[in-house]
């Protein structure tokens, strides 16, 4: 049975590194590599484009480095798809639900992060925040109000768009999986070598490096215990982060944005994954970590309660307790060698492959609805 094309609209893709990206970027490998098409829309940047990769006009977005605003073009070429897939309820997700009400297609929509994480950027007071982040959820009822169907990439983030988004719209999971092909335990030898990292327990973290993910409880946590953080990925809080470690009198070795060929390494290369966010809709990362063998010190919020099993393949505190905190990295390090094993035996559990069978399913079953109406 052929494959369904699909066109996805996103306001993040490469060379921006998030996990919205990567999710975006792998998912489509797998479904070319199945024989079907699947067109991406996004801002356009420095990315040099694929076929069926269509970028569209953009403008900076003034208050986040890095990121760029698609103008709401619609590409010719998209016009011949099945079905179109929204990873973003802004600029480019609304030229999505253009093109499926212009030529009666269902949509899809992905549920990557919540709008509300971005208020600190646009806010200049705590009571503009809390206006922002109440507004924010209302703007995120009425699109995914008008969507087929609405995908989370956890039950905790399903629970959160029923729950608090309160959507009409029926939710599925479908995580977005990890590609166990390419993160996979390796010799982080060169690696270190090529970073000058010392030999002594290494906990790090890769990411975008925005306040919302509380990176600095890592740098807190840190001071107490004899380790070398290790951050890569940058961000609007790098800054911060770098002046935190240096008053703080803590080894802290900033590299920067690394090359996807890279990550296994910088993975491998670590004794634990240091991830206090408590805003993850997933955490892939995290998965990345583990399917590399590497263990993660986390926080028992948001998707990262049920991303890390407890004492299986990391450990978990409250959220916003930097001794807890502390505590489980301490913990992470010690019996690093047994979660290790129990990370490993995961692996295939989490495969992207996994999740783009399910990811089909999802689109049959919605094309098979609209036949049915």
């Amino acid at each position: 049975m052929a494959l369904p094309s699909v066109a996805a609209f996103t306001d993040t893709y490469l060379p921006t590194v998030n996990g919205a990206t990567y999710t975006i970027d792998t998912w489509r490998d797998q479904w070319v590599d199945r024989g079907g098409r699947m067109h991406v829309v996004y801002p356009d940047s420095d990315h040099d484009p694929a076929p069926d990769e269509h970028p569209v006009s953009s403008v900076p977005f003034p208050f986040y480095e890095g990121f760029r605003v698609g103008l709401p073009g619609l590409p010719d070429a998209v016009a011949d798809t099945d079905l179109v897939h929204a990873h973003t309820p802004f600029s480019l997700g609304l030229a999505g639900l253009r093109l499926a009400r212009k030529h009666d297609l269902p949509v899809v929509a992905s549920y990557h992060t919540p709008t509300s994480e971005y208020a600190a950027y646009l806010a200049f007071t705590e009571r503009i925040e809390r206006a922002i982040e109440r507004s924010a959820e209302g703007y995120e009822r009425r699109f995914l109000d008008r969507v087929d169907l609405v995908i989370a990439p956890s039950e905790r983030t399903a629970t959160h768009i029923r729950e608090a988004v309160e959507t009409d719209t029926h939710v599925v999971v479908v995580p977005n999986g990890v590609d166990v092909d390419f993160f996979r335990p390796v010799d982080p030898t060169a690696f270190r070598e090529r970073h000058d990292l010392p030999a002594g327990p290494l906990v790090g973290y890769t990411g975008r490096h925005g306040y919302e993910k509380a990176l600095d409880d890592i740098v807190a946590a840190a001071e107490d215990l004899d380790v070398t953080l290790v951050f890569g990925g940058d961000g609007p809080a790098r800054e911060a982060l770098e002046a935190q470690a240096r008053t703080a009198d803590v080894d802290a070795r900033f590299l920067g944005f690394l090359d996807r060929a890279e990550l296994p390494a910088f993975y491998a290369a670590l004794d634990a994954f240091a991830f206090p966010s408590p805003v993850e809709t997933q955490g892939i990362v995290a998965l990345e970590a583990n399917a590399c063998g590497t263990p993660v010190a986390g926080v028992a919020s948001a998707a990262l309660a049920d991303t890390i099993d407890q004492a299986e393949t990391g450990y978990k505190a409250p959220p916003g307790d930097v001794a807890a905190f502390r505590d489980v990295i301490a913990r992470t390090l010690d019996e690093r060698e047994r979660l290790r094993e129990e990370c490993l035996a995961r692996r295939e559990a989490m495969s992207v492959a996994r999740s783009v069978d399910r990811l089909a399913d999802v689109y049959d079953d919605v094309l098979g609805a609209r036949v049915g109406v």
